[in-house]
């Protein structure tokens, strides 16, 4: 029989999408399921990217270059210009390449940046699925856990404790914690990096869903950085697999050529809906306003429920909490509290076991970007329940 590569049978599941699967199989079976498992908005696509797609519909839709449709890609390096400092030079739309969503990004800049068997740091706890690609990659993927004593963000003390890193993945705001680093954080790592010939991969795809304020932008520290976006969160387009990235003018044909050859472009459909979607940011604000009125529900409603051990939760929309009293001291873990809260209450949440190999059996990771009924129900479940 033949078997898998030993490098892709490395690679673990996403549970959140597990998660989510399992929840599904139980709505299909006729049970009520309240989701908090998945970092998917409740809102559809804003307006005006429908009704460009519409338009759209009767005319010739096909390959795109490449890099992606021009005036797309002149419109994302304007935003990116009018996010950075004042002053600030503005970004070359050559730097921009459209991509079939954050995850082909991902994947282009690891190809681009690391040969098989180099280190990369990743941020524990953190999207597992920079972790999985590197490990589908070949590409050693190094833990940098970080905690509450640095409010969750990663100081230059523990990129030193790593050891030798050739990269280094970064996100702000942060899945599953909502960090968002300060300027002088991601100064301070960016100028490590700098001095070590730490190569970046930021991803930003969270930014514009901050509680407060704004995110700073990596560009700013790391010029050479390549930085990761996407339409899923900020612009609720997580079906459309639509993205993009900002890369080094050096490295820019390199990844055209690996887009060329993995993906062609990105879908045409999908560039055409992104280019009208940056158009609607007050209906989009309006989704942040209401992730922050969500935001509000679940601490108000875990707290009730006796949980308070959480992270920042700046940005992004997930809560990350632990939750020993449900996990370690009555002897299960992460996914088997996941299970059993699915099952006995309908509510669906991820283990923090897909975020932290190490320390994730005693965390679960809420998502509050749903409907804020569903939140305060889910609380009230989760507050009435007994082992």
């Amino acid at each position: 029989m033949i078997q898998a590569a030993v490098r892709a049978a490395q690679v673990p599941p996403f549970h959140a999408m597990a998660m989510s699967r399992a929840a599904g199989a139980r709505e299909a079976a006729g049970h009520r399921v309240m989701h908090l498992e998945v970092g998917q908005p409740a809102t559809g696509l804003p307006d005006t990217a429908r009704q460009a797609v519409i338009g759209a519909l009767n005319s010739p839709l096909g390959y795109t270059n490449a890099t992606g449709l021009s005036e797309l890609r002149e419109r994302l390096a304007d935003r990116h210009t009018s996010l950075g400092p004042p002053g600030a030079r503005p970004l070359d739309r050559a730097r921009i390449v459209v991509v079939a969503g954050a995850s082909a990004g991902f994947s282009l800049a690891f190809l681009t940046l690391f040969e098989p068997g180099q280190r990369v740091g990743v941020i524990e706890p953190g999207y597992p699925c920079y972790r999985n690609t590197l490990i589908a990659l070949g590409i050693e993927a190094v833990p940098i856990p970080v905690g509450p004593e640095s409010r969750w963000a990663p100081t230059a003390q523990h990129l030193s404790e790593a050891g030798h890193l050739d990269g280094l993945v970064l996100a702000s705001p942060s899945n599953p914690t909502g960090t968002v680093l300060s300027a002088d954080a991601l100064a301070e790592v960016a100028s490590y990096c700098t001095d070590h010939d730490i190569a970046i991969v930021a991803d930003e795809i969270y930014h514009g869903i901050i509680d407060d304020g704004i995110a700073p932008p990596m560009l700013e520290h790391a010029p050479d950085a390549i930085v990761i976006n996407s339409f899923s969160k900020y612009f609720s387009m997580t079906g459309w697999r639509i993205g993009w990235m900002v890369v080094p003018d050096h490295l820019v044909d390199v990844v055209e050529r690996l887009q060329q050859n993995m993906y062609i472009c990105a879908p045409h459909i999908s560039q055409i809906a992104a280019l009208a979607a940056l158009d609607a940011t007050d209906e989009l604000d309006g989704h942040v306003a209401r992730y922050r009125a969500n935001r509000r529900v679940m601490l108000s409603g875990l707290g009730a429920a006796g949980i308070t051990d959480i992270a920042p939760a700046d940005g992004a929309f997930y809560i990350y909490a632990h939750v020993p009293q449900f996990t370690t001291d009555i002897g299960l873990s992460s996914m088997d509290l996941c299970q059993r809260w699915l099952k006995e209450l309908g509510v669906a949440c991820t283990p923090g076991i897909d975020f932290d190999l190490t320390r994730g059996h005693e965390y679960i990771r809420f998502s509050y970007a749903g409907e804020a009924p569903d939140l305060d129900e889910a609380c009230s479940a989760i507050a009435s329940w007994t082992p």
